[in-house]
C-alpha cells in the first residue's frame, strides 16, 4: 500500500507539472483525466486549477429550532452541485454547530458568527476561539455590522478577535461597510478605509492575511431590499484592494477575497459577481433557501 500510495503521488506530481508548465493555471481534459485515473480528490484538484476560488458565506443569523434547522440542512444538501472554483461556508447560530456539523454536506464548512477575544478562563457567557476550532468549524464572522452597531463592538476590538481567531487555527471573514448617512456624508473612505480596515493595517503577517477574508457591506442594503449596483459595488471593492496593496503589500491585495454583503440574492448574483473585484458573498436571508446553492453559488461565473 505504501509503495503505491507513493507511485500515486508520483503521478500527481507530473500531472501537476503538466499543468503549471501548461501556463494560465488552466487544465485540460486530458490532464484532468490523468488525475481522475489515479485516484486524486477531485476537490483537491480543483485547488490547483482554482487558486483563488470565489467564497460565499451564509449568514443564519439568529435563526432556527431544531426542527427548522433539520429541514434547511436537507434543503441545502438537495440543492444541487457546487463548482469547483467556489467555496462555500454556512455560519450557523453556536447552539446549533454541532448538529449541522454532522449532517449539512461536506462540500460546505460550517462557520460560527462571532468568537469572543479572550481563550479559556473565567470569561462568563463567551465562546473562545479555540473551542470553535476543537469542534471542528474552520470559519467565523467577526464584526458584522449588526454587532459593531447593536453590542458597540469597535474597530480595535474586531481586530482582536480576529488575532485570536487566527492563532486558534480558523479563517476568518472580516466585516466593513457604511450606513446609508455616512455614504451620503461622503464618508465611505474615512469609515471603510480608515476605520474599519485601519484597524488591521500592521496587526497580521503575510501569512495571517492568508487566513482573512473582507466582507464589504453597506449596512443600508443589509435586510431593507435595497441592493448597491454591481457598479457601486465594484467601486468599494477597489477601493478595499488599493487599500491593501498600499498597507499591506500587491501580493496580498491580489490574493485576498473580498465579499460582497449587501443583500446579495439569486437575481443580482451573476452581475454582482461579475465584477472584477467581487470575489464573493456574505449572504444573509437568501442562505435560509435553496437559492443559496443553486441561485447564488452554481451561478459564480468560471475564473479565465
Amino acid at each position: 500500500d505504501d509503495v503505491r500510495r507513493v507511485g500515486r503521488c508520483c503521478q500527481i506530481r507530473v500531472a501537476l507539472s503538466e499543468v503549471v508548465v501548461g501556463g494560465e493555471g488552466r487544465m485540460s481534459k486530458l490532464t484532468w483525466a490523468k488525475y481522475l485515473a489515479v485516484g486524486a480528490d477531485p476537490a483537491e484538484v480543483a485547488s490547483y486549477k482554482y487558486p483563488k476560488k470565489y467564497l460565499v458565506g451564509g449568514n443564519w443569523k439568529c435563526n432556527g429550532t431544531k426542527e427548522s434547522v433539520a429541514k434547511l440542512v436537507k434543503t441545502l444538501n438537495a440543492a444541487g452541485p457546487i463548482p469547483p472554483w467556489v467555496e462555500v461556508v454556512c455560519a450557523v447560530p453556536s447552539i446549533h454547530i454541532g448538529e449541522v456539523l454532522k449532517t449539512l454536506r461536506p462540500d460546505v464548512a460550517v462557520g460560527a458568527q462571532d468568537c469572543s477575544a479572550t481563550g479559556f478562563g473565567a470569561y462568563t457567557g463567551e465562546l473562545a476561539a479555540p473551542m470553535l476550532a476543537d469542534f471542528g468549524v474552520k470559519w467565523v464572522i467577526l464584526g458584522h455590522s449588526e454587532r459593531r452597531t447593536n453590542q458597540k463592538e469597535s474597530s480595535e476590538l474586531v481586530c482582536t478577535k480576529t488575532k485570536a481567531a487566527i492563532e486558534a487555527g480558523l479563517s476568518v471573514m472580516v466585516c466593513v461597510g457604511e450606513t446609508l448617512e455616512e455614504r451620503e456624508a461622503g464618508k465611505i473612505s474615512a469609515v471603510v478605509l480608515d476605520d474599519h480596515m485601519g484597524a488591521l493595517k500592521g496587526k497580521f503577517t503575510e501569512a495571517e492575511w492568508d487566513k482573512i477574508a473582507i466582507a464589504y457591506e453597506p449596512v443600508w442594503a443589509i435586510g431593507t431590499g435595497k441592493t448597491a449596483s454591481p457598479e457601486q459595488a465594484q467601486e468599494v471593492h477597489a477601493m478595499i484592494r488599493k487599500w491593501l496593496a498600499e498597507n499591506v503589500s500587491p501580493a496580498v491585495a491580489a490574493s485576498t477575497r473580498i465579499q460582497y454583503g449587501g443583500s446579495m440574492k439569486g437575481a443580482n448574483a451573476p452581475g454582482l459577481l461579475s465584477q472584477p473585484d467581487i470575489d464573493g458573498g456574505l449572504i444573509g436571508g437568501a442562505s435560509l433557501k435553496a437559492e443559496f446553492i443553486s441561485g447564488i453559488c452554481a451561478v459564480a461565473p468560471e475564473p479565465k
